[in-house]
């Protein structure tokens, strides 16, 4: 966690690419093999103090496939700084999009406390987080210019749009439960 917390305010204060892991090892105390004992890179550790403090919870009360198209575009919707540094570098983008399977586990909870046994809860997840996934690669889309990226709509919407046709599935997850 420290060195996530190290990487992201690292990241923020000289730009991701002006970061090197030694910089970050060196700020919590440890050597850059510790440091690359957990986080394969510096997109890694960023990415992952970024997407660490926003676990998507889906509240009780709200049906399933609501809370869970709104516990995803919360986890993935941060209007800041932050989300300022994933969008205009391409390695903490495809980072980003790709660390869409930490919302696994926290779904299939949700699905599996709603009823559903596991392994439907499981393969739902895994969807939602492929829908998610898909929803972050069109957000960001290559303008064909180096460096420069274009937004391609709201990242919300997207992320609602990609999740809609597994409305029905979520819906019925209980319906199809193993006994």
């Amino acid at each position: 966690m420290a060195l996530q917390e190290a990487a992201l305010r690292l990241a923020l204060r000289k730009g991701p690419e002006n970061v090197r892991v030694e910089e970050i090892a060196e700020a919590v105390g440890v050597s850059p093999r510790t440091y690359n004992n957990y986080f394969p890179s510096r997109e890694h550790a960023i990415v992952a103090a970024l997407t660490a403090a926003r676990a998507p919870e889906i509240p009780p009360g709200v049906p399933l496939a609501d809370g869970i198209i709104d516990a995803v575009v919360g986890y993935y919707t941060d209007p800041g700084e932050a989300m300022l540094i994933i969008v205009t570098n391409p390695a903490l983008r495809a980072c980003y999009a790709e660390a869409v399977t930490g919302i696994e586990g926290p779904v299939a909870a949700a699905i599996t406390a709603r009823g559903a046994d596991p392994r439907t809860a499981e393969v739902l997840a895994a969807a939602v987080a492929a829908a998610a996934r898909v929803a972050l690669r069109r957000w960001v889309q290559p303008a064909g210019v180096p460096g420069l990226v274009m937004v391609s709509g709201g990242l919300p919407e997207l992320i609602r749009a990609a999740l809609a046709p597994l409305a029905p599935a979520l819906a019925a997850a209980k319906a199809h439960s193993v006994a």
